[in-house]
């Protein structure tokens, strides 16, 4: 960690101490974790105070930690073995950080004032997941919410048009949760004799791939 960072997360947590739930370096970044009753007021903060000046938000993500952490097989210390690794399916299960809830939005912002870089992560325990938007401090979260709630179904209050920006306004669900089936909910095709694009039940199967066994010849 450089000297920047270190005064920087030192006066994080100085600055918001008791509406963090904790702010740590990761990857070389300081990365802010809090809830969302808390988000406005912190962003703000970052955003006016001179010591802080993050005028600009670059992304705004979502991200869906079910099943965080867990894989079927161990492939860091076996990917060498060969395919026999995966013959024990399903006995696998890396012991990872937990997180207080499933969804969170991430927030990234710059500051060109310090050059400097900063993650907001705001975990959202609701169920919808739910949480404020900052388009109100940053005009560019526009897009970028319609992009998470489109993708993860996360609602952003108080947005000016919170309406699908990838998929087609008739799509069911959130393609980028983990629970989300593979093959889709629905498919869509053109009918030459409606003249239309009409949506019928899926008629593909998802084709999963078994674990082989290499063996000698």
């Amino acid at each position: 960690m450089n000297q920047t960072n270190e005064h920087l997360l030192e006066r994080l947590r100085e600055r918001f101490n008791g509406l963090l739930i904790e702010a740590r370096l990761n990857t070389g970044q300081i990365t802010l974790e809090l809830l969302p009753e808390n988000l406005i007021e912190v962003c703000r903060a970052l955003r006016d105070e001179p010591e802080f000046n993050f005028a600009q938000l670059s992304d705004v993500c979502g991200v869906d930690y079910m099943h965080y952490g867990q894989a079927d097989w161990e492939t860091r210390d076996t990917t060498s073995t060969g395919f026999s690794r995966g013959v024990d399916q399903g006995v696998y299960a890396k012991t990872v950080r937990s997180f207080p809830a499933r969804f969170a939005s991430v927030y990234h912002l710059l500051s060109l004032a310090h050059n400097c870089r900063l993650r907001v992560r705001c975990f959202l325990p609701s169920d919808p997941p739910q949480v404020s938007s900052v388009t109100d401090l940053w005009p560019s979260a526009n897009w970028f919410e319609r992009e998470a709630f489109d993708l993860f179904g996360i609602l952003f209050e108080g947005h000016p048009d919170l309406r699908r920006i990838l998929t087609d306004y008739g799509f069911i669900g959130h393609p980028f949760r983990k629970d989300f089936p593979l093959e889709g909910n629905v498919e869509v095709r053109y009918d030459p004799d409606q003249k239309r694009v009409i949506y019928q039940p899926v008629t593909i199967e998802n084709r999963v791939l078994g674990p082989r066994v290499i063996r000698d010849a």
